[in-house]
Order: structure tokens, then sequence, then C-alpha cells
């Protein structure tokens, strides 16, 4: 919004307006503005919850069952994903180039698993248990809006000035010769890459701080890849597709994404005041799916996202071997309650985490330049 208010309309009135038009200072201020808004709406939106009684159930026999710290957890309330969500797209449509398809795309995305995740967080809160929607159900629901995504980047996705085969084409981050075009298979590719981004993040989310602060480092380094992909020099210099138009849009959104994160996690740290719920983990990983998908970097976000691969196969991976040989590979998934449950303490298992997460960020970026 104000980059048609200001740039469009009043540069030339006032010159120093120009600078609207960069996305970097667009970004930095989608950063600051949905940092505000969380902290701000944040103690508001914890005493509303409060007050209606939306607290989270704890399993009675969960990973923390007999300590006194994870009881303390019980009745906190959570539904907080709808803080993130309005800050992030408040800021959003006030930074953003509003004449971009792809921005309404993203808030759609946003708007849809939100509601899911809404969904599913009341279903809990009404049964008064940790069981929400029917597993199906949930997969089934997310699998629609994630085909209808996929289906629309397939027939009208950016592309690389005139080449419609960017829209189905693959980069990989060790061999950037080879770009694989997809074709049809695009479709169920990139509804795989959201449904299961969205899922993983789900999945780790279970400890004060865990989900958001990872979230954070994968949202930050999407964010700088959507603006390399944006500017034509650095595109070319890394020999990765120029997407002028997507990486406005990746850039500005991961860039309110942080924002909104940092907020959150201001009330989300240990011990945490609210918790992001379904509501929030379902629609931070079915953006940041999207958001690498947009910018042609889905394999980077296995890369930069490990942690939340890890959370998910240790999931499949408990399931199958009880399942096929009735023992268990970790004492409790997902793997991070596995660590607590080995003796370390909530806030060292998150912190290390965190550390991990760093460690991702610095290797995703690092394949940038290889051939």
């Amino acid at each position: 919004m104000f980059y048609h208010l200001f740039y469009e309309n009043l540069v030339e009135a006032f010159s120093p307006f120009n600078i609207f038009r960069y996305i970097s200072f667009r970004a930095i201020y989608a950063t600051a503005t949905a940092l505000v808004i969380s902290l701000v709406l944040g103690p508001f939106m914890i005493q509303r919850l409060k007050q209606l009684r939306i607290g989270e159930h704890i399993l009675e026999d969960g990973p923390g069952a007999k300590s006194t710290e994870w009881d303390q957890k019980a009745g906190t309330p959570t539904m907080g994903g709808i803080l993130i969500i309005v800050s992030v797209l408040v800021s959003v449509l006030f930074w953003s180039r509003l004449d971009q398809p792809y921005l309404f795309m993203m808030v759609l995305t946003t708007l849809w698993f939100g509601g899911l995740g809404f969904l599913d967080d009341y279903s809990k809160l009404v049964k008064q248990q940790s069981l929400g929607l029917r597993g199906w159900h949930k997969i089934g629901l997310q699998t629609l809006g994630a085909v209808a995504i996929a289906v629309y980047l397939y027939g009208w996705g950016p592309t690389a000035g005139d080449d419609v085969t960017t829209r189905t084409a693959l980069s990989l981050p060790f061999f950037k010769a080879v770009r694989p075009e997809l074709g049809i298979l695009f479709i169920p590719f990139a509804t795989l890459v959201i449904v299961g981004t969205s899922n993983a993040v789900n999945l780790t989310d279970g400890m004060d701080g865990l989900a958001i602060g990872c979230t954070l480092f994968v949202a930050g380094t999407l964010g700088v890849l959507g603006y390399m992909t944006s500017h034509g020099q650095i595109a070319a210099y890394l020999n990765i597709f120029h997407l002028p138009v997507s990486g406005e849009v990746g850039t500005i959104f991961c860039a309110a994404l942080v924002g909104a994160g940092l907020g959150f996690l201001w009330y989300n740290s240990h011990p945490a005041q609210v918790f992001m719920g379904d509501t929030g983990s379902l629609t931070l990983g079915a953006t940041l799916g999207t958001v690498a998908l947009l910018i042609k970097q889905e394999f980077l976000l296995v890369i930069v996202g490990a942690i939340f691969v890890a959370e998910a196969l240790s999931v499949i991976i408990q399931v199958w071997s009880f399942r096929t040989f009735g023992k268990r590979v970790f004492k409790m998934s997902p793997v991070h309650y596995h660590f607590l449950l080995s003796g370390w303490k909530e806030s060292k298992v998150v912190i290390r985490f965190w550390i991990v997460g760093l460690i991702l960020v610095l290797i995703a970026l690092s394949t940038l330049k290889v051939r």
C-alpha cells in the first residue's frame, strides 16, 4: 500500500519517497511493522484467550507427565498463531506492491491453513483433549488447499523471462546446470512440499520457542534468497533463477514473518505465556513451503529446514519400526521429546536445536555459489 501511495503518487512532489521502490527498504520496515504489531497486541490477545479459557490440554502420559514444570503448561493459552497471522498480513498489505497476484496467493494460503489450524484447535478445546480433527480430515483439507496452489503455480507461476518451463523446473543446490522440468508432475510435487512442510512444522511445535525459533531461521533465509532471486545481477552471478515478481513477494512476506515471529517469541519463550497451536504451526509450514516454490528453492528448503525434516522423519520411523518390529527407535517422537526423556532440560533442547538451525542456514547459503 505504501509503495503505491508514496512512490507512485507522491514521488514527483517529494523525491525522497523514491526509497519506497526498493525491496530492501520495504522488507526492513515490514519486519519492524510486524514486530511492533505482535508486541503491542500480544498482551491483549493473551489476556483475551485466558478470559475465553482457550488453554492447552496436556496429555496425562505425555513426555513430562511427572514434571512439575510440564504440568504448569496446562491451561496456557493456545491459538496464539492468530497473533502471527494478523501481524504478518497487516505488515504485508502495508509494505508490498498490491498489484502482484502472488501476494494474494500468499494471503489466501495464510488464511486457508490458518483457518484449518483454527478449526483443529477449536476441535481440541471442545473435546478437552489433545486430539483435534481426524488425521485424514486434516490431511484432506491441507491437500485441497495445496493442490489449488500447485495448480495455480503450474498454470500461472512466475517465469524467467519468456521461458514458461521455469514454472515447473527445479533448481538443484549443488548441480545448478541441471534443472529438471517436471511438467504435470509439478502439481503433486508442489502439493507434497506444502503439505509436508506444514505438517513438519506442526510436529516441531512441542516446546517453548522451538518451532517459532526454527521458523525464524528458515524464513530469514528464504527472504534473503527471495531478494537475490529478484535482483538480476545477483541472480546471474549465483546462477539462480531470476524471478522479479516472486522475489518481491517472497522477500516482503518472509520479512514480515520474521518480525511477527520475533514478537511471538517474546511471549512464547520459556516459560511460554502463549502457544501458537495448529493455527500457527500449520500456517507457518504452508507459507514457507509456498515461498520456496515461488522462488524455486524447494531443495534448499530441505537443507535450511532440516530440523523440520528430522522431526517428521522421526515420527515416520517410530511408527514404521513399532508396527513392523514392535520396537521403538526413539524414547518418544517427535525427536525433541526423545532428548527430553534422555535427561535434557527443555531449554537445552530448544537452544541446541536453534544452534543446529543456524548452522543449517550457513550450509544452505554456502551452496549458492557452488557451480
